[in-house]
């Protein structure tokens, strides 16, 4: 999955191009600033695609290499965007209200969430033995953290990098990213000033198809960051279990067909015990050593009775022989 494309018509049809009243205009933006158009400035596409484009690629190489992006936008019209976005690209957010200190002193932002885990758990189990007055502040005390931190609540630590919509609402957001070094993608329309601002993206911040499209950019740009990831991690588990499957034929054509039958209770006490192992390779050399005894037994016996039937008939040929001798001096 590649980075999400994008067209200028796109961004023209959401009203991109529109920047605030000439009036309200920050002079930094001027060189981003195409003209103006009955007391509207109009923002520079020409700028504002490469931009995007190479913000968008950023996100998915932080992506790519486990890193997290923090979806910020408190402003009604992109609380639901910015949720979206973040939910279907396993990222977190923050749409309501951004708590100072959130990024510089996570260590009192972890114990909130640590708390509101907590009143979860509390309520989950059950209401018993809670007073109504008691109830009732646990849950106003849940709705409020939950509004403020449900959306970075299962973030262990600081985020890779910040999406921003509307750098002058969230001026102490990209503040604090930047006295951390995290890097900040963020919207910045005519009225504001590009301070602070790593991968800037010149264009309207006002409008919400503008927005919405925003963030559904950066959300595929982070999925496809996700699938670069997962397909590094299965070539390396694969290659891993290549070479587990060769070692293991190795060790199998070391073995012989008639070891094997010898050696499977071996192998089996061995696993369980190394004691019951020692008793069955004892068993099994006395079976073996009985087995030779007797078959030696056998031989020998063998061997001492073939003498004395074959002499037997010597004697009785050399009695005969004796005995026709007696008879003819008899004679």
């Amino acid at each position: 999955m590649s980075t999400p494309d994008f067209t200028m018509r796109q961004l023209i049809e959401a009203g991109v191009h529109y920047g605030h009243q000439a009036h309200r205009w920050n002079p930094l933006m001027a060189e981003f600033i195409h003209s103006k158009k009955n007391g509207i400035h109009i923002i520079d596409l020409t700028q504002t695609v490469p931009m995007l484009d190479y913000a968008l690629k950023t996100v998915s190489d932080v992506v790519a290499e486990g890193g997290s992006i923090l979806f910020v936008g408190t402003k009604r019209q992109a609380q639901k965007p910015i949720k979206d976005a973040a939910v279907a690209s396993a990222q977190f957010y923050i749409n309501q209200r951004w708590l100072g200190g959130t990024l510089t002193n996570w260590k009192t932002v972890s114990n909130s969430i640590q708390r509101l885990n907590s009143i979860d758990e509390k309520l989950e189990a059950g209401v018993e033995g809670l007073t109504k007055k008691e109830l009732l502040g646990m849950r106003r005390e849940q709705a409020k953290l939950q509004a403020s931190l449900g959306g970075i609540r299962d973030m262990r630590g600081l985020p890779s990098m910040l999406f921003v919509v509307d750098v002058n609402k969230e001026a102490i957001a990209v503040a604090e990213a930047a006295k951390l070094s995290i890097p900040v993608v963020a919207v910045v329309d005519t009225n504001c000033a590009p301070h602070n601002i790593d991968y800037l993206i010149p264009g309207n911040d006002d409008a919400s198809r503008a927005v919405s499209l925003y963030c559904e950019l950066m959300s595929r740009a982070a999925l496809a960051g996700l699938q670069r990831e997962i397909s590094k991690t299965g070539e390396d588990i694969g290659a891993s279990v290549e070479g587990l499957s060769e070692q293991v034929l190795e060790v199998a054509a070391v073995d012989t067909s008639d070891a094997k039958s010898a050696a499977d209770p071996v192998i089996e006490a061995t696993v369980s015990d190394p004691e019951t192992a020692e008793n069955v390779v004892r068993r099994e050399v006395a079976e073996v050593d009985s087995t030779v005894d007797d078959s030696l037994t056998e031989t020998v016996a063998e061997i001492a009775a073939a003498p004395e039937e074959q002499s037997a008939p010597e004697h009785q040929e050399a009695d005969t022989a004796g005995n026709r001798s007696e008879s003819t001096e008899s004679s």
